[in-house]
């Protein structure tokens, strides 16, 4: 096995029991009275019900430990109840086509799956089931499209009185089985809402207007798929007013979601479309009117007509979620671009519910409801009725394309279309044991679908053990106490392990000298209390610390310790003794008997250079060093090292020559050819070096070393030396002679050169000086020829000399 596994395993081991005993502290801490109570604790603790488990000197709250750590004390029965899921309605998720020739009722088709569960929870333990949910086609949708008639809506109505035929018709494309319902609000018909003078409570508008009476909410006409029905009650509709700008459709909507029979809804996709160009009144404002009672959530129509607007008051926004979440209504917000922000935040609020931006005139609304629905199915978002106290539960989704989410986002997928699957994976714990340990039950569903999981939930509170019981036993000191699940369970009054004395008995010297050891003053060696002549031990600040003991001399925290931890962490301290775990030893368990840490890259034990103790090298050479004694500071090198005995044994030569067979025995020598032949380190599955090295007469020669895993020393060495062969004299002579004549010859050449280039130098200057030379042709001033002459006058101007 790789070194590197075999130190993660060592960890892992070590870290999983240290672990485990910081855990079973959870279980001593809890200081547990019987088997019940021990369960409450932790998922991790048992109760040992041997009668004999106890020693000495131990409280009753010692059977209450970590299930591993009472089967090391050697606890043969311990009882450790677990949980349980149990799925009782699993109907498969519906696969239809709208266009097939089965029509399904909407309380046939089925888009969650399981429907019904069973869990059994134990405190601490929790227990997970998968939750599947499919988008059916074809699935039924009931509109309730709620419009504002105040009198600023007035265009508005126009565009709606043909809404039914055409969103009839739209709507077709989505399912078959589509039902529209419509009604109407104002506001509550009390000052400062409305003016209530006689003539303002006929007609509210002013200018001529024809307007009806003001009213709060009406619902005009109950869901129904006779869109012509629908385009002709609509039309019939008027404009009222009001004198505040925001409206009263809280009341409205409050009075939609909880009058099911009035209004007509079926247990189908629920859609309320609630249409307006202003603000809205919440719970508050009511005061404003004189009205204070908050709203009671009920429904108050009579012909149709909510007639307690003057008594409750606006219902809160959080009354309003609550009230949609119950019925399973959708809500779109399909108001004005002025108020567009308002209702954004008003969404953010309640859940699956969408906001569209209305025309002046309202003329998109089929693009917007059609737009909103599609967004709002294409999520899917889970939700939990209340939890009972101590119960939690967490989500994990498993979306589309691969996407996953946890936390927040483990409720919900999106982007989800028709025939889509999703799942989620739903885990339920439980803290405690709720008070009286009746099984509740909760449901998971998908906001705004009419489907939901039932799960039953049963609590763990109590031991199988405990139904067999044995009230006044004999075990308990004369029938103090209910026997059972291996210890006595005392009646009013009495204490002890066996019920044994009573809490108004006074404490003796007799009594006391029963808690003392032989030779000893010490009563329950200061670590107890001597009680009815037995000792108790005393409870220490830190619960897994404990003492035991007759005499309560034991204790399990005075141990050696190794690294600052108790027993090294690696046992458990037994009356000031480690018992150390398998595989560790010493006084302190400091000492691994795993030898895998001191295993070499080369699979050798310490390099074969030493001995494994308590998991470490100890290096039997001392210029070695390192975790597998790898490490030689001061060595010459592999090859060096054994140079001298290669040489002698392959060769016959070497310093080592006379002492080759007593020194040089350590190793199989293999002789190979030729170079070609020498092994490679590809070619074996343990280190191997490969030297070249140099003999007196400077012949070289090449070998490799390696240390096989059986600890076997193998050296494989070129038979042949290489040895450089002796000088060629003529040639280097003739060498040397021809150098020196061609050296020769190249001086004088270069000095031929040398004084050609300045001969011709020489001459070509002198060519240009004679160039450049001018001569005076007029006589000199200072010279005086010797020669004179003159002229005869008389000889025809012929000069004649003297």
């Amino acid at each position: 096995m790789d070194l590197s596994l075999l130190l993660i395993a060592a960890l892992s081991a070590a870290l999983s029991g240290s672990l485990a005993q910081q855990d079973g502290s959870i279980c001593i801490k809890a200081n547990a009275q019987s088997c019940g109570e021990c369960i409450q604790v932790s998922e991790i603790c048992g109760w040992c019900t041997d009668e004999k488990f106890l020693s000495e000197g131990e409280s009753k709250s010692a059977r209450c430990d970590d299930v591993t750590y009472l089967k090391k004390k050697d606890c043969k029965n311990i009882e450790d109840p677990r949980g349980s899921t149990e799925i009782t309605q699993n109907k498969d998720v519906t696969v239809r086509n709208k266009d097939g020739n089965v029509k399904l009722k909407p309380e046939e088709i089925t888009q969650i799956q399981p429907q019904k569960l069973k869990v059994t929870l134990r405190s601490g333990e929790p227990q997970t089931f998968d939750l599947k949910f499919k988008r059916a086609e074809d699935y039924p949708i009931d509109l309730y499209y709620l419009m504002d008639l105040s009198f600023s809506m007035k265009d508005d109505l126009e565009n709606v009185k043909n809404l039914g035929t055409d969103l009839m018709r739209e709507m077709r494309e989505i399912t078959s089985d589509f039902r529209i319902g419509f009604g109407s609000f104002v506001e509550k018909t009390v000052m400062p809402y409305i003016s209530t003078t006689p003539a303002r409570l006929i007609n509210p508008c002013s200018n001529n207007e024809n307007c009806t009476s003001p009213f709060s909410y009406k619902n005009v006409l109950k869901l129904t798929s006779n869109g012509d029905r629908f385009n002709q009650l609509v039309s019939q509709q008027q404009i009222s007013g009001n004198l505040d700008s925001p409206e009263g459709g809280f009341d409205a909507i409050m009075q939609v979601a909880v009058c099911e029979e009035q209004i007509g809804w079926r247990n189908v996709t629920r859609l309320l479309v609630f249409s307006t160009d202003a603000g809205f009144h919440f719970a508050g404002d009511g005061k404003l009117g004189g009205i204070v009672l908050p709203n009671d959530g009920k429904c108050h129509l009579e012909n149709n007509v909510y007639s307690m607007s003057h008594y409750y008051d606006y219902p809160s926004i959080a009354h309003l979620v609550q009230k949609l979440s119950d019925h399973n209504i959708q809500t779109i917000f399909a108001v004005t671009e002025e108020f567009q922000p308002v209702y954004q935040e008003l969404k953010n609020l309640i859940p699956k519910s969408a906001v569209g931006t209305l025309s002046s005139n309202s003329s998109n609304v089929i693009k917007l409801i059609i737009d909103a629905y599609n967004s709002l199915s294409s999520e899917v978002i889970l939700e939990n009725s209340k939890l009972p106290e101590g119960v939690s539960i967490s989500y994990k989704a498993f979306c589309k394309n691969g996407v996953r989410g946890t936390e927040d986002n483990g409720r919900k997928c999106t982007n989800i279309s028709i025939g889509d699957e999703v799942s989620f994976k739903i885990s339920i714990e439980s803290q405690k044991c709720p008070s009286g340990g009746k099984p509740e039950v909760i449901t998971v569903k998908p906001l705004g679908f009419n489907e939901e999981v039932a799960i039953e939930l049963n609590f763990i509170c109590d031991c199988e053990c405990a139904k067999k019981g044995e009230p006044n036993s004999p075990k308990c000191h004369g029938g103090n106490g209910i026997f059972e699940c291996g210890a006595c369970k005392c009646n009013e009054g009495r204490i002890g392990r066996e019920c044994e004395c009573s809490k108004d008995e006074v404490r003796s010297d007799d009594l006391d000298a029963n808690c003392r050891k032989p030779n000893s003053t010490d009563i329950c060696s200061n670590n107890g209390e001597c009680l009815c002549g037995t000792c108790e031990c005393k409870k220490r600040e830190n619960p897994a610390e404990v003492y035991s003991g007759k005499y309560c001399e034991c204790d399990n925290f005075n141990c050696d310790r190794s690294g600052n931890l108790l027993c090294g962490g690696h046992g458990r301290c037994e009356c000031r003794k480690c018992i150390c775990d398998t595989n560790y030893t010493g006084n302190a368990c400091e000492c691994s008997l795993d030898e895998s840490t001191c295993l070499a890259k080369n699979g050798q034990l310490c390099n074969g250079r030493g001995k494994c103790e308590c998991g470490i090298c100890k290096c039997e050479d001392p210029k070695f060093q390192g975790p597998t004694c790898e490490v030689c500071p001061t060595c010459p090198g592999v090859c060096t090292e054994h140079k001298d005995c290669v040489q002698c044994r392959a060769f016959g030569d070497g310093e080592k020559k006379e002492m080759c067979q007593k020194e040089c025995s350590y190793f199989n020598l293999i002789k190979v050819k030729d170079r070609k032949d020498l092994p490679q380190p590809t070619d074996q599955s343990f280190p191997l070096t490969h030297c070249k090295e140099k003999d007196a007469n400077d012949c070289w020669f090449y070998y490799t070393y390696a240390i096989t895993k059986n600890s076997t020393k193998e050296v494989f060495v070129v038979e042949k030396l290489d040895c450089p062969s002796g000088p060629d004299i003529i040639p280097i002579v003739a060498g040397v002679v021809a150098g020196i004549v061609l050296i020769g010859l190249a001086l004088l050449l270069i000095w031929k050169l040398l004084m050609i280039i300045h001969d011709r130098r020489e001459f070509a200057k002198f060519e240009k000086e004679k160039m450049n030379a001018k001569w005076d042709t007029q006589g000199n001033p200072i010279y005086k020829s010797p020669i004179n002459q003159f002229h005869n006058p008389s000889y025809g101007n012929k000069a004649a000399a003297l």
